[in-house]
């Protein structure tokens, strides 16, 4: 058993899906307590954008295949996480997340959260400080300077 001062490094994956049709839109996954992105833990081997893709798929039901990623966008948080099961073992958390383009807005497959919504894109947003709206904000950057217009 390790020290609780240890901590064990973890990689998880995720995509913000966004929609191509107007208005834009962004989905979020909705916790008991917080609003999410469909993310996983990397499995052993397998790359971030692979983890996305299968956790968005797992946890949304839309196809992978549907996901247009942005070649060049990756955005990456560390924090430091315990989980209530594993008492006072302390984590390094580490999770990439992509942004990945649909159609329009679906309804999703609910396996692993308790509800949805699609947001409009209205930057800034104000939704959740510490992993949401940074994401968020470097998501608004990188379409500024791509030049790609999300405006309705």
């Amino acid at each position: 058993m390790s020290d609780s001062s240890e901590s064990v490094s973890l990689s998880a994956a995720g995509i913000l899906l966004i929609t191509r049709t107007r208005p834009r839109q962004f989905l979020l996954m909705r916790h008991v307590d917080r609003w999410d992105l469909p993310k996983g833990h990397c499995d052993p081997g397998e790359s971030s954008k692979q983890t996305a893709l299968r956790e968005t798929e797992e946890e949304t039901g839309i196809d992978r295949a549907s996901i247009v990623l942005a070649p060049d966008f990756r955005f990456e948080l560390s924090y430091l996480f315990r989980y209530k099961k594993s008492g006072n073992q302390a984590f390094q958390k580490t999770v990439v997340y992509l942004l990945g383009e649909i159609e329009s807005a679906f309804t999703p497959t609910l396996t692993e959260h308790e509800s949805f919504r699609w947001f409009d894109w209205k930057p800034p947003h104000k939704i959740q400080s510490q992993t949401i709206d940074p994401l968020l904000e470097a998501v608004a950057l990188y379409i500024a300077q791509s030049k790609r217009s999300v405006d309705s």
